[in-house]
């Protein structure tokens, strides 16, 4: 199964909405908090291409965007497969 990660802030009410999709479907996640640890932001540009919003979610090494996307890929059914499940 792929690692799932989401690089938001605490004040970012569409990486709360990732988080909970995330948790209602049962998919664990590592959340990369910003707010609470800003050295992160280099990290950020560089996976992100130097995205200017947040979230932006990872699933192993692709990057799927932001929750949107994240959504987008739930009701068409290619999260499930890009985390390995079925």
């Amino acid at each position: 199964m792929q690692t799932v990660e989401i690089y938001g802030t605490d004040t970012c009410r569409w990486c709360a909405s990732a988080r909970a999709l995330l948790q209602k479907q049962g998919i664990a996640f590592v959340y990369r908090n910003m707010t609470k640890d800003p050295s992160l932001e280099e990290e950020f540009a560089a996976r992100s291409n130097h995205a200017l919003t947040v979230p932006q979610i990872f699933i192993g090494k692709i990057h799927v965007g932001g929750y949107s996307d994240l959504l987008m890929a739930d009701l068409n059914g290619t999260l499930q497969q890009m985390i390995g499940g079925h």
